[in-house]
């Protein structure tokens, strides 16, 4: 990581790394909630006139809109969530229907086998990146807009056609790390500026969300087949696949930041640098 200024006694190497896991931890709030809610759901009664999966669906609408009314998430930020909600559900059809995993329990707001609230998992990480952006007051330098969407919409792509065709995840592994080459996240720490790579950030993130996963999976958020007898680890090749699928979640919070280069700075608003491609 590259400091752009000296550290001062109150921004010790220490002090920014706690600093810098507090936000992230900040940044995590709704993640965190909706997992709160989920592992809260398990000790519910069980002759509730309401399914739990159901309940998940109201306590998941009810968090976007506090989140929305309290100011922690913009209107852009809250239309990032949707989209992530919608491709969420999108991917878990067809992931369902495939056996890859399942939602045992029953549910109203159950189609083809996914509850509706499936797809605020996927609106958490979109949640996490908006937040993370505000937070850190987050710039991109050398951001390739349209090449890093079109990498990041063939690796969602992949993610289903790999049930029929070759998978292709590591040569696209390969053109993520292509398009990413030089592009840097700026980002701030207790008044400190500094960078990271890109790639790097991907793959920082897909780790976490796969220890997130895990503990999703222990408190029956879903369940692998290997899981439906007791709880099992998550493979950790699903590390792998969050590096990747984050640069969905990526992209589409980016969309609407990008302004090229020269095009100036608005009040309070950090703007991202691009290179066009």
């Amino acid at each position: 990581m590259f400091t752009s200024s000296a550290l001062t006694p109150l921004s010790s190497p220490v002090r920014q790394l706690l600093d810098f896991a507090w936000t992230q931890t900040r940044a995590c709030a709704f993640a965190i909630a909706l997992l709160s809610g989920v592992a809260a759901s398990t000790v519910l009664p069980s002759h509730l006139p309401v399914a739990r999966y159901d309940l998940l669906v109201a306590y998941g609408v009810l968090l976007t809109l506090l989140f929305w009314m309290r100011g922690w998430e913009n209107g852009r930020d809250i239309a990032v969530v949707a989209a992530c909600h919608v491709i969420g559900l999108a991917f878990e059809l067809v992931k369902v229907s495939l056996g890859s995993w399942s939602y045992p329990e029953p549910a109203v707001l159950k189609f083809a086998g996914v509850p509706l609230y499936g797809g605020f998992l996927y609106a958490a990480v979109g949640s996490y990146v908006c937040r993370a952006w505000h937070l850190f007051d987050l710039e991109l330098v050398r951001y390739r807009p349209r090449a890093t969407a079109l990498v990041a919409a063939a690796i969602y792509v992949n993610f289903f056609s790999h049930h029929w065709l070759p998978d292709a995840r590591w040569p696209l592994a390969a053109l993520l790390l292509t398009v990413t080459a030089g592009t840097w996240v700026r980002y701030t720490v207790r008044g400190v500026r500094r960078r990271m790579p890109l790639a790097l950030s991907f793959v920082l993130i897909g780790f976490f969300l796969w220890v997130a996963e895990n503990l999703a999976t222990y408190v029956g958020a879903w369940r692998y087949p290997y899981q439906m007898d007791g709880w099992q680890p998550v493979g950790v090749d699903k590390f792998g696949a969050w590096s990747l699928l984050i640069s969905i979640t990526f992209v589409l919070a980016a969309f609407g930041r990008v302004r090229e280069r020269g095009g100036g700075r608005a009040a309070g608003q950090r703007w991202v640098r691009s290179e066009a491609l």
